[in-house]
């Protein structure tokens, strides 16, 4: 069995073919051009899979809240125009007669985790990611919890600043403005202009600038004070934590050392883990859909 598995975010289109045991028959990518809106990503797609035929199924992970069961864009933000409402797996099984899955970044991520990665075999644990935002994903009983609309987990717009920073939803002091990475780089950046992405700000964090430094202990604090909040809420045994700072374990341990002192003690143990899978890890999630599926 050939599944077609795709990962569209607004930068880059990454793209490849499994087999029935996730593994990579062929990779591949492409820039977005996001620029010329949703229903143009996924006719260039369409161009796209002639080259990988024959295949039994497509998977799409894609950025924007996503329903799962029409697969279609419920909402996305400006980074791909005139996306929210496309069609993808109706405009997709009308070219090819095969079975189709379309699922949002964060749940397809969380998916492949628990098929082949950090958190297999793993019943219950929250999945969230950080990068330009903050996406989130509930893995409850061994299937995702979607909410009554088909988009829980939305956790980057919780309110941990009443009144606070304005984001980009409309709402004021969502988590995301505050613990994403693009919120550390914003903020690093008032104290040294030099810091433009995340490994510049690495870099300089370990040549023992002080001021970086603070910035980035404080970052570590916003990051777990929603950490909290969810703890709290649904009493998980795992956390995986997922986007390319995570992958450095002291960062991994820092999280681990505030939650430690205070998270109450009958909410431990709590396993705080990185993900595993990196940017494969939604191609995966929607390939292993396929595979169960089949």
């Amino acid at each position: 069995m050939r599944y077609f598995v795709a990962d569209i975010g607004g930068t880059s289109v990454k793209i490849g073919v499994i087999n029935e045991a996730g593994q990579f028959l062929s990779e591949n990518s492409y820039p977005t051009e996001s620029a010329q809106g949703g229903q143009a990503i996924i006719e260039k797609l369409i161009r796209v899979i002639e080259d990988y035929l024959p295949i039994d199924g497509i998977g799409i992970s894609t950025a924007g809240q996503v329903d799962e069961v029409e697969g279609v864009i419920k909402y996305a933000n400006e980074n791909i125009p005139h996306y929210t409402g496309v069609r993808i797996k109706d405009r997709l099984q009308s070219v090819y007669s095969v079975p189709v899955i379309v699922e949002n970044d964060v749940n397809a991520a969380a998916l492949g985790e628990a098929a082949f990665g950090s958190v297999t075999g793993k019943k219950d644990f929250l999945c969230l990611t950080y990068g330009t935002g903050i996406g989130g994903a509930i893995y409850l009983n061994g299937e995702l919890h979607r909410g009554s609309s088909q988009v829980a987990g939305e956790f980057g717009h919780m309110i941990t600043h009443v009144n606070g920073l304005r984001c980009a939803c409309g709402l004021d002091g969502c988590y995301e403005q505050y613990a994403s990475v693009s919120a550390l780089i914003r903020q690093a950046q008032a104290v040294n202009q030099t810091i433009t992405n995340g490994k510049a700000l690495m870099n300089v964090y370990h040549e023992g600038n002080q001021a970086v430094q603070h910035v980035f202990d404080q970052w570590i604090v916003e990051v777990s004070a929603g950490l909290w909040s969810l703890i709290n809420i649904f009493n998980p045994r795992t956390i995986v934590l997922g986007g390319g700072l995570m992958e450095q374990s002291f960062i991994i341990d820092k999280i681990n050392q505030v939650l430690n002192k205070n998270i109450h003690k009958s909410l431990h143990p709590i396993d705080i883990i990185p993900a595993m899978l990196g940017n494969k890890a939604g191609m995966l999630g929607v390939g292993a859909q396929l595979i169960k599926e089949k």
